[in-house]
């Protein structure tokens, strides 16, 4: 088993540096159902939703890669979806915690976990067409503000093309083809697709854009939209820890910290909190290493 895995892996990075996106959908596929025939249901997890991710980005894949494969990679996440497992867990457990707060609330608690996102971004940023990560901490600045006042012409047109910078680089090549990585001090290089657990460009994207829905329904007297949960766990980072190895995801050290600052931001949603000390904390998360 050690041999053909190890062989998979060799193939990704071949596919990678050939720049060949079908057949890298194709490996993803194999070992994702390699794992889930073995029972490691995280690295099922992981693996197939990869291969969904590159097949689903570009038409050219999508027609190439078949649609037995991706019927039956389907499928797979659809068992996968009624597993136990931290993956589906904590977005769950974060819905029915949501359910009990207004939704201001919600979107401060977005906000405050699109904080914590701020340095790793930073960090990514490096990477060849990685570049807007770079400017989440200007967006969460801006959201801060636009919640005690309206926002610059210029503040909601930077939100809106970050959105769609985002937006794209969730389907580029450069975020889930090239295997780009940045070193983690005492850890295993952190690729920027590992951002792709819990869809974490996807629900930074929603986030923002579901603000900017906000902003407008509010400038027009009119019911804003429901706030998304989606962005409250996108700081978890799973697949980095399931694809270097991590065993108990709820037990890595990192995991269970962001959990922890999950549920302590909750109970300060909860108390008599302000605009000050809201801004305190989105201030203290900005400076966080999370991979720490």
């Amino acid at each position: 088993m050690f041999h053909k895995i190890k062989n998979k892996a060799d193939s990704i990075e071949e596919c990678q540096k050939n720049q060949d996106w079908t057949a890298l959908s194709k490996s993803y596929y194999q070992l994702g159902v390699s794992a889930m025939e073995a029972g490691d249901l995280n690295h099922a997890h992981l693996w197939l939703h990869r291969a969904d991710t590159i097949y689903s980005a570009d038409d050219d894949i999508y027609d190439a890669v078949g649609e037995k494969l991706m019927n039956d990679c389907s499928d797979r996440i659809g068992q996968l979806e009624e597993e136990a497992l931290l993956y589906n867990d904590v977005p769950s457990s974060v819905e029915e915690m949501a359910e009990s707060l207004g939704d201001a609330q919600i979107r401060v608690w977005g906000l405050l976990s699109l904080a914590r996102l701020v340095k790793l971004g930073e960090k990514l940023s490096v990477l060849p067409g990685c570049e807007v990560l770079g400017n989440l901490g200007r967006a969460v600045d801006t959201v801060l503000k636009s919640f005690q006042e309206p926002p610059t012409e210029e503040e909601f047109n930077g939100l809106k093309d970050l959105c769609s910078v985002l937006y794209d680089l969730g389907d580029s090549p450069v975020f889930w083809g090239m295997g780009s990585a940045i070193d983690v001090p005492g850890g295993e290089p952190l690729q920027v697709f590992d951002l792709n657990g819990l869809l974490s460009v996807l629900e930074i994207e929603a986030y923002l854009h579901g603000h900017l829905e906000f902003i407008c329904a509010l400038s027009q007297e009119e019911e804003p939209p429901s706030p998304e949960t989606g962005i409250i766990s996108a700081a978890l980072l799973p697949d980095y820890y399931v694809r270097t190895g991590a065993g108990n995801l709820a037990e890595t050290p990192q995991i269970k910290a962001e959990l922890e600052r999950i549920s302590s931001d909750y109970d300060f949603l909860n108390s008599e909190m302000t605009w000050d000390l809201i801004q305190q904390r989105v201030e203290e998360y900005k400076k966080l290493d999370i991979l720490a």
